[in-house]
């Protein structure tokens, strides 16, 4: 049955009233008065929700760090209804076995809808299962997986021909190899895997004759060449000087504050594309000794929250954060979803920008909770639908889990 949601929308550049017709789960109509259907008002601002192209909810392997079902849950929290999973599982997804096997066990278990990535080892593109979201490219070794230092020609040609999106992690491994030391703190880390192993591999995916790419998780303004810009909210707020210990550990590293700063003026700028998480669970054992601890920050459900809380400060531009966090991301794959239009999913979050709270370890709701960004101002949503099902009312989940697998749209 259509019915419509009403309030203060964000449509075309501004916050007008708006009554928007839902029919199927997609925005049937946009108008200022939807006549005699069923209708549900919300107070406060009405975005369409987020996309965050960039997480690792560990199903299947390593579920004892996070799952399907607590990283979306996560996720919708915070006002992200569409996740893309990255491959770098135990096993890493790098064929369609793999694939089949990671969809079969996320099945009925996601509470945001979602899209999976398969992995370039640089010569298995004919073994990728062709519903991949996209390709991840390891240049350097990060959690379980290991650098790639060459793509083949023909799996350059391959990937263009299938007009597949690739998002490389942009160390260099020769690098990295290179400054390989023993790590003891935050500085040490930044030191063992410093700003010029990202500018040499930025260099080689600059070079590369593919066609759409995307550098991920940028930790500098240095970074730059012939691609689409990906940034984090831990690179742009956080630095190697704060006393964050092994929760701060993350590949790449945090930075120091006169490179984080910098970073951060040119995303307030414009000059990034894409705003995501790299949401990157693990256990309090695996965060024990800072040493051996894994590397890998939580976000997914902080991200919007914390950018939210920068816009009603004035410290980021409106339309910055809503092109990169929103717009951007969803669009870049083909996917209807970021946007008040006619066609789109029906995904919004209401936000009330008066509501500033401090972030609080004990009410995320990743498996380990524990955030880098504790303490830290964030404006959550209160409301937030999927495809026209209200699933967080009142800052609290009321749904059981009703995220559905998008693969990558044929004609993209």
């Amino acid at each position: 049955m259509d019915r419509a949601i009403c309030g203060n929308f964000y449509y075309n550049g501004k916050f007008d009233y708006l009554e928007v017709i839902v029919s199927d789960g997609k925005i049937a109509e946009i108008k200022k008065n939807a006549g005699n259907v069923p209708k549900t008002r919300f107070n406060g601002a009405i975005l369409p929700a987020s996309t965050d192209i960039h997480v690792h909810f560990r199903t299947p392997g390593e579920t004892e760090k996070e799952d399907f079902s607590s990283g979306s849950l996560s996720a919708i929290y915070g006002g992200t209804t569409y996740v893309m999973d990255m491959p770098n599982n135990r096993i890493p997804v790098t064929e369609y076995n793999a694939f089949g096997d990671k969809l079969g066990v996320i099945d009925s278990t996601s509470y945001a809808d979602f899209s999976l990535y398969s992995m370039e080892t640089g010569n298995n593109a004919l073994l990728i299962d062709r519903r991949s979201i996209g390709l991840k490219v390891y240049l350097g070794g990060s959690t379980n997986s290991t650098g790639t230092e060459a793509i083949t020609d023909e799996d350059v040609k391959m990937i263009n021909d299938l007009r597949y999106t690739v998002i490389f992690h942009g160390e260099s491994e020769r690098c990295l190899r290179a400054h390989r030391i023993e790590e003891k703190n935050l500085r040490d880390h930044n030191n063992a895997r410093p700003i010029e192993c990202e500018i040499e591999a930025a260099k080689y995916v600059s070079d590369l004759k593919i066609e759409r790419k995307i550098m991920a998780h940028v930790s500098s303004s240095d970074v730059k060449g012939n691609f689409l810009r990906e940034v984090t909210p831990h690179h742009l707020l956080l630095n190697d000087e704060m006393p964050l210990g092994s929760i701060g550990k993350v590949n790449p590293p945090l930075r120091d504050s006169e490179t984080q700063k910098k970073l951060l003026q040119d995303y307030v700028d414009g000059k990034f594309d894409i705003l995501s998480s790299d949401h990157a669970p693990h256990t309090e054992d695996d965060k024990s000794d800072f040493e051996y601890a894994k590397s890998g920050i939580i976000g997914v459900e902080t991200r919007v929250p914390l950018f939210l809380a920068l816009v009603q400060k004035k410290v980021v531009p409106f339309e910055v954060f809503y092109r990169t966090a929103i717009e951007t991301p969803p669009s870049l794959f083909g996917i209807k979803k970021g946007k008040i239009a006619v066609g789109y999913d029906a995904d919004f979050m209401v936000v009330d920008f008066t509501r500033v709270k401090r972030i609080n370890d004990n009410r995320l709701h990743s498996k380990f909770p524990v955030s880098p960004f504790n303490g830290m101002d964030a404006i959550f949503p209160s409301h937030v639908m999927m495809r026209g099902n209200l699933v967080i009312d009142n800052y609290e989940d009321i749904s059981d889990p009703m995220g559905i697998f998008i693969p990558k749209p044929q004609n993209e």
